[in-house]
């Protein structure tokens, strides 16, 4: 018996807070149904193969590669991209250390890096050089050389710790 498996199928799901239900072609990978079907283009294409991290968007509040996901698997799903996570002010101290920082030269890395660098801040904040460049291990950046990176990163956390001790010690004892 021979089994059919359609061309296009209906997904509904929540992008930065916003109800959406689309057609899309069952093989479409989320970051092209981002740019191509929703016009968020904050999300990169670089290699397709989920290894540079230019893709990376938060699914139901986790960091995926949108080159890894297809958007017909997201039934249901919320998903943020730069563009949400921008829309919010929730990252504007890390844009801000970004700029401080030059750690955005070409600008090509830099949405992935934001969204991984914020997943980590919000998580486990550290200042800690070597964490921290471990978190952000697969986002590949061809310009900045990292130090300017985790620089900015390094600093937020400071901040953000020093403004919420509590966080510091609660952090400390998940890692």
């Amino acid at each position: 018996m021979k089994r059919v498996i359609p061309q296009s199928v209906v997904v509904n799901l929540k992008v930065n807070g916003r109800d959406i239900a689309e057609a899309v072609d069952a093989r479409t990978h989320l970051v092209d149904f981002l740019r191509d079907t929703l016009g968020l283009t904050g999300s990169h294409v670089g290699c397709e193969h989920g290894v540079c991290g230019a893709c990376t968007v938060k699914v139901d509040g986790i960091i995926v590669r949108g080159c890894l996901v297809l958007a017909a698997q997201l039934e249901g799903a919320s998903v943020q991209t730069i563009e949400g996570l921008t829309e919010s002010g929730e990252f504007s101290d890390l844009q801000d250390a970004f700029v401080e920082a030059n750690a955005l030269q070409c600008g090509f890395c830099t949405p992935g890096m934001v969204m991984c660098a914020s997943e980590l801040l919000d998580t486990a904040p550290t200042t800690d050089r070597l964490k921290i460049r471990e978190h952000l291990s697969g986002n590949y950046c061809r310009c900045t050389g990292y130090q300017s990176i985790i620089d900015a990163v390094a600093s937020v956390a400071q901040r953000r710790l020093a403004a919420n001790p509590e966080h510091d010690a609660t952090s400390e004892r998940a890692r």
